[in-house]
């Protein structure tokens, strides 16, 4: 069995700098160079784009406004490594990242090295009168390195899962499993709680705060995710032809794109098997089932006489927990089973979806000038999710944080933990 993670406090924002930038170089080891350059659905991005793209925000928003004579490696690459920051300029379409076969994966790894030595000059010499935004920028800025590198492994997953020799990008090094504990209810009390970050020194997007109070019904949470086994029965029982247990839009989503299984569930030979990035493996009955849709979680939740928790109860429940779980430091890049009753799994494995829409907090503020595009433009049509999951740093992770994404996606390893009313 694995070694768990727990967490510790971050270092200073300018020692981790090195940190995170060969962190997300060291995903790419296994990559071969043709890997780079793939791009299977419009959802993701080439994993040469997601090395480009985090050192051309340190680019954007450091180096050019703080270090005095910064000349580009080469000036095209504003717009081609723009992601969608309208207010700093044009972009190259989110659907042909594939066709930049050039800039080549040489020269975007020259591309990473020339900024990151700019940016240890502009971290040396920046003044202490510029330190306070400067740092709070350069934590940013590890912070979305780090969303991507989340982003990275989900996407090499999506790409290898489109090749039908289903590559292997981490050898497996988990064994033979027992069954999962038994599911029980939790019990929570309601009344006035309070939710989101607040502020002080450590670090939170601007999506979480601020602070304030909600007010809660008695509840009750699954003491752990739902398993690949438990949502094995709804497959084979029908789940996905019955519409009454469908949102209207999901039941057409699933109609046209013709869903019956999970993403990534595939059957070979009469037996259910799952993609991993270690590639095509016999389904896991105690390991979370991962890759649901929003609709898909709701249908379940529905078919058990349950429902999803909201943003505010998932949060409450976890305030006070710690951030022990299996993250992408495991090494596992893959759900692992609840190791015994009391583990819980409120953190890492599987990102949990939410009943609560992706909106802004009461009294929400975005950051100022162009930064303010990084989550606020976004809070429309998408559903929150909590926990974090097998591909997010652990110093990523805050019981705060607000993952989000829109309904009928499933490329993230996005599953459900049951909720009920007390």
């Amino acid at each position: 069995m694995h070694a768990l993670l727990r967490s510790s406090r971050a270092p200073e924002p300018v020692a981790r700098f090195g940190e995170v930038r060969q962190q997300t170089e060291a995903l790419c080891d296994p990559l071969e160079t043709d890997d780079y350059q793939v791009q299977s659905v419009i959802d993701t991005s080439p994993p040469k784009w997601h090395l480009a793209h985090v050192t051309w925000f340190f680019e954007t928003f450091l180096l050019k406004p703080y270090l005095d004579g910064y000349r580009p490696l080469d000036a095209r690459y504003e717009q081609i490594f723009n992601s969608y920051y309208n207010t700093v300029g044009p972009f190259h379409p989110r659907p042909q990242r594939h066709t930049l076969s050039r800039p080549t994966v040489d020269q975007v790894y020259a591309y990473r090295a020339h900024v990151d030595t700019h940016m240890a000059e502009l971290m040396e010499a920046c003044a202490p009168a510029n330190r306070t935004g400067f740092e709070h920028r350069l934590t940013l800025g590890l912070n979305h390195e780090q969303q991507h590198q989340e982003l990275l492994v989900m996407d090499v997953k999506r790409n290898f899962f489109a090749n039908p020799l289903y590559p292997v990008y981490s050898e497996a090094r988990s064994g033979p499993t027992a069954g999962a504990p038994p599911v029980r209810w939790l019990d929570f009390p309601g009344g006035i709680r309070e939710i989101g970050h607040g502020g002080g020194s450590s670090f939170s997007f601007d999506n979480e705060q601020p602070r304030h109070k909600v007010f809660l019904r008695d509840y009750r949470l699954a003491s752990r995710p739902v398993t690949n086994g438990e949502y094995l029965e709804f497959v084979e029982s029908g789940g996905y032809t019955r519409p009454e247990l469908w949102l209207s839009d999901g039941w057409s989503t699933i109609q046209e794109r013709r869903w019956l299984a999970p993403l990534y569930w595939t059957k070979l030979d009469g037996m259910w098997h799952e993609m991993t990035l270690s590639g095509m493996r016999t389904l896991e009955p105690s390991t979370p089932v991962c890759h649901l849709s929003y609709y898909e979680a709701d249908a379940y939740a529905r078919w058990q006489g349950a429902r999803l928790p909201t943003e505010p109860e998932w949060e409450a429940a976890t305030s006070s927990e710690n951030l022990d779980g299996n993250f992408v430091e495991s090494g596992l890049y893959h759900p692992r089973p609840a190791a015994g009753p009391d583990d819980a799994q409120w953190f890492g494995d599987v990102w949990e979806w939410t009943a609560s829409p992706y909106s802004p907090y009461p009294g929400y503020r975005p950051l100022e000038g162009a930064l303010g595009e990084y989550n606020g433009k976004f809070m429309a049509n998408q559903y929150v999710l909590r926990g974090g999951c097998c591909a997010t740093p652990l110093s990523h992770m805050r019981a705060t944080y607000r993952n989000f994404f829109y309904p009928h996606d499933r490329w993230p390893f996005t599953g459900l933990r049951l909720a009920s009313d007390g």
